[in-house]
């Protein structure tokens, strides 16, 4: 069963979830910034049915987020690697995943990442391009950008319960 598109929403977190909302995705993504290119690594990887991960890399490449590059011709073979907007998603797997670690390991974080300059464990943190200051939901106000449909009530922040 197909789910319902976002694409008439007028809302970048609803379109994007069109993109890599779905969990397979998102799995199949976090494999690829591991290194995996090859469907069998893939499959073997997450233990997914042949047919949704041909669905799911059919259109992770259809929305530009992999690309299908041939590495064998007889049969035909491919690797499936991420692109300029795949790489993109760094941040967002890397602050899911911090939250997955902080919020559903129970045992502990599953995988460690650290960065190569210092060998510390990485935590992301969202900064103001300006100035540099930590930026969480109570730092920041909204208001309509310049794709904004008008006729439509501005954007409210609710004040926070601190």
């Amino acid at each position: 069963m197909r789910r319902k598109t976002f694409a008439g929403m007028n809302c970048s977190i609803a379109r994007t979830l069109d993109v890599v909302g779905e969990r397979w995705s998102m799995l199949i993504i976090r494999d690829a910034f591991q290194g995996v290119t090859r469907f069998d690594e893939f499959q073997a990887r997450l233990g997914i049915s042949r047919n949704i991960l041909t669905d799911r890399l059919e259109q992770l490449v259809g929305q530009g987020v992999l690309e299908r590059r041939p590495y064998q011709e007889h049969p035909a073979r491919y690797d499936y690697v991420l692109t300029d907007k795949g790489r993109d998603l760094w941040p967002v797997m890397t602050t899911l995943r911090q939250w997955g670690d902080q919020w559903e390991a129970p045992d502990g974080r599953p995988v460690l990442a650290e960065h190569r300059s210092c060998g510390h464990p990485l935590g992301a943190v969202l900064v103001c391009e300006h100035c540099g200051g930590q930026l969480d939901h109570s730092s920041v106000t909204l208001s309509p950008g310049p794709g904004a449909r008008s006729g439509r009530p501005p954007v409210r922040v609710p004040a926070t319960a601190d």
